[in-house]
């Protein structure tokens, strides 16, 4: 439980880092959300727990293809703000056109022969 509560702790504390230097700096927040900390956290932990390679491989290569559909939403969402859209209905759009092009995109690979 010691070793659970050390990685919420710590992954906590790089989003709350992440949020504070976007506060002050938005492109510089922006450049550092851009780095894949998340991902890297998961592998970190990953490894740490399962020292599988193979599962890591896995994770690694479909956190590539999930990350494709997401990309979009960067551009969704500033255009419907500056469109006048309120934030909620413009982020509520993103996530959804996000989730759309998810189910898409592992249609797609599947057809393909790339499992996720």
């Amino acid at each position: 439980m010691t070793y659970f509560i050390v990685k919420c702790l710590l992954s906590g504390l790089i989003v709350a880092i992440v949020s504070e230097v976007a506060r002050r700096s938005p492109a510089l927040g922006a450049l550092v959300v851009s780095l894949p900390l998340v991902s890297l956290l998961g592998i970190l932990w990953l490894w740490r727990d399962t020292g599988d390679i193979e599962r890591i491989a896995d994770h690694a290569q479909s956190t590539f293809w999930y990350v494709l559909p997401s990309l979009p939403m960067f551009l969704v969402l500033p255009a419907m703000l500056r469109a006048g859209v309120g934030f909620w209905p413009s982020i509520g759009a993103s996530c959804v056109l996000t989730m759309a092009l998810y189910l898409v995109t592992a249609w797609a690979l599947s057809k393909s022969g790339i499992s996720l």
